[in-house]
């Protein structure tokens, strides 16, 4: 079986949508199916048509913009668009998959259902986020706009004309239902973790804590992307909160984005320059290594559909090395952490409760070995790539045993 995958972006960028494709990858591939990954206009500017990152092939799509980007609002995405119809169709004339898999956004899902129709494919969308929340989170649009009910409007639009759809979380999959999809439609491929990349419970690197100026000190952290709705910056108002009485706390913060300009000016402002320490992104192989200098791990999303809706990665590592994490009561959290058993859960959006929660962890400390062995027999029994990519195996079969099935009756037919 050979699949197409279609992607809004992938390695070497950094992010939980880059390192999920990797992982269905690695695992698809293990089962023995033949992938083809594709990446958009969107991955950026690229000189090659095709990459190898990490052993794996990466098609491209050149893109030069036409007329239709002059156009004011959704020019630039319909030349995106026509760019990577154009591209699809091309691989899918050289490559023949059995399966076109397009991954949010739906500007990938839209190009998919075309080619898929004209070469009679089959069409698998998968929905990592609804298009309509990921415009919300990039500021680009309000809630309940013209422009956000529109977004939503061409999403239902794709996932109800695909012929499935996959999508990452329970969240997401209940606001799909919500569209009119019957539920035998739609199955849930769950984020999870390569266990065999993150060792359960070994010690901090004394020469790494050294280099970074933490010895003796007691660390909260956060390692991801510095997107607004991380909630970074109410970790650093809890950390202004807890330094008085814990004048040893450090908050060490690993990774990069879109806020860390404004979160250096804010540890500034608090008086906690000498208590924050930014990495710089650092290569997701050495993560690791950061990970376990950190007391408590601090995951405190705001609520906001996005977040209520679709589960993060990073919670499910951190559990996988067996660190003990604070975490919003978001949906998305919700979903992957039980309280008092694999984490700690606080009200979103409120400072003194995040900074109680950090505060009783690390005055509690007995509590530590089992939480981490909770977290971490979660994840073994639950969350490794190998049990949610095997879901993928009945769509693609259900799928292909339908076009067998309708080629035969068009043959019958022609006789």
């Amino acid at each position: 079986m050979r699949i197409l995958h279609l992607l809004d972006h992938s390695a070497p960028l950094h992010s939980g949508y880059a390192f999920r494709t990797l992982a269905v990858l690695r695992e698809q591939q293990a089962r023995g199916w033949e992938t083809i990954a594709l990446t958009t206009p969107r991955q950026g500017k690229s000189a090659a048509t095709e990459e190898t990152i990490d052993g794996r092939r990466f098609l491209r799509t050149h893109f030069v913009p036409g007329v239709l980007s002059s156009l004011p609002g959704v020019g630039l995405y319909l030349d995106e668009m026509r760019a990577s119809a154009a591209r699809l169709d091309e691989v899918v004339r050289s490559e023949r998959p059995d399966i076109l898999q397009p991954h949010s956004p739906v500007l990938n899902a839209l190009p998919a259902l075309s080619v898929g129709r004209r070469h009679g494919i089959p069409v698998v969308y998968e929905v990592r986020a609804s298009w309509e929340d990921a415009a919300v989170d990039h500021g680009t649009t309000r809630e309940g706009s013209l422009r956000y009910r529109l977004s939503r409007a061409i999403e239902t639009y794709a996932v109800r004309r695909v012929d499935a759809v996959t999508t990452i979380c329970e969240g997401l999959r209940s606001d799909l239902l919500s569209r009119g999809l019957d539920a035998s439609k739609v199955t849930v491929i769950q984020n999870a973790v390569d266990v065999e990349a993150f060792q359960f419970g070994r010690t901090a690197d004394p020469v790494l804590r050294a280099q970074l100026g933490l010895e003796g000190k007691t660390i909260v952290g956060f390692a991801g992307s510095f997107y607004g709705y991380e909630g970074l910056d109410l970790l650093l108002d809890a950390a202004a909160r807890l330094v008085p009485h814990r004048p040893n706390l450090r908050v060490l913060l690993v990774g990069g984005g879109p806020q860390e300009e404004a979160l250096r000016r804010q540890a500034v402002q608090l008086g906690l320059h000498r208590h924050v320490t930014f990495t710089g992104r650092v290569p997701h192989t050495e993560v690791q290594r950061y990970y376990e200098l950190i007391d408590v791990l601090a995951y405190p999303r705001r609520s906001m559909r996005l977040t209520e809706l679709v589960t993060p990665l990073k919670p499910l590592e951190a559990m996988a090395q067996g660190r003990v994490l604070v975490a919003s009561d978001v949906g998305g959290h919700r979903e992957l952490i039980r309280h008092e058993e694999t984490g700690w859960l606080f009200k979103a959006g409120d400072t003194d409760a995040l900074a109680h929660a950090i505060d009783t962890l690390l005055a509690r400390r007995d509590l530590w070995p089992a939480l981490a062995a909770a977290g971490r027999r979660f994840i073994e029994t639950e969350r490794t790539w190998a049990r949610s990519v095997e879901r993928y195996a009945g769509v693609y079969a259900s799928l292909l045993r339908a076009d067998r099935a309708t080629a035969a009756m068009s043959v019958a037919g022609r006789g």
